[in-house]
């Protein structure tokens, strides 16, 4: 499955988040940020997620949209998702997954001690513990994170090399006042 890089173009999406409003990527008023996540249950993306969750206001300040991609079924995300204030998308079949290029980690990636830290630091920070184990959903995804602009061409972009290896909201803020200097090397 092929990468996106800085300066490609992606094609218009007319998507449906998981409360049936429709979401458009890209957005012509705003950058887009486009997350993708493991499974709803992941500890480590929910973590992720309140830390967004807590500066979306900043996020949105800045001009930015946020959009999150899980791999997981619609109902599976609003256990999970269903109160982000910001869009949520079901992708079960993974059909944006394969066209980001976004990936899952080698079974040997999984002994990657940033991995271990990534899972004690949310299953010790997490307040609901109950989608863990992910309701029979793949564990082996690995997160992504494309900043998009107004007419679709990618600005950044991530591909993470292990569960937690996502933007910070200071990394995508920084990003998106010099987005002409963004590259897909990790920040």
């Amino acid at each position: 499955m092929p990468r996106l890089n800085v300066n490609d173009v992606i094609r218009r999406h007319e998507l449906v988040n998981i409360h049936g409003q429709p979401v458009r990527i890209p957005d012509s008023e705003r950058l887009v940020h486009l997350q993708f996540r493991r499974y709803a249950g992941c500890p480590a993306c929910n973590v992720h997620l309140r830390s967004i969750v807590l500066r979306h206001d900043e996020i949105l300040a800045a001009g930015i949209r946020e959009v999150v991609v899980f791999h997981s079924s619609r109902q599976t995300m609003l256990e999970f998702q269903g109160a982000l204030p910001f869009a949520a998308i079901a992708d079960p079949e993974k059909k944006l997954y394969a066209e980001f290029g976004v990936g899952k980690m080698s079974p040997l990636s999984a002994f990657d001690p940033r991995s271990w830290r990534a899972v004690y630091r949310a299953l010790t920070r997490s307040p609901n513990l109950r989608g863990a184990m992910g309701k029979g959903e793949e564990h082996m995804g690995l997160p992504a994170d494309f900043l998009i602009g107004f007419d679709g061409v990618i600005l950044a972009a991530k591909y993470g090399a292990y569960v937690d290896d996502h933007w910070s909201v200071d990394n995508l803020l920084a990003l998106a006042r010099t987005p002409a200097s963004a590259d897909n090397a990790p920040v």
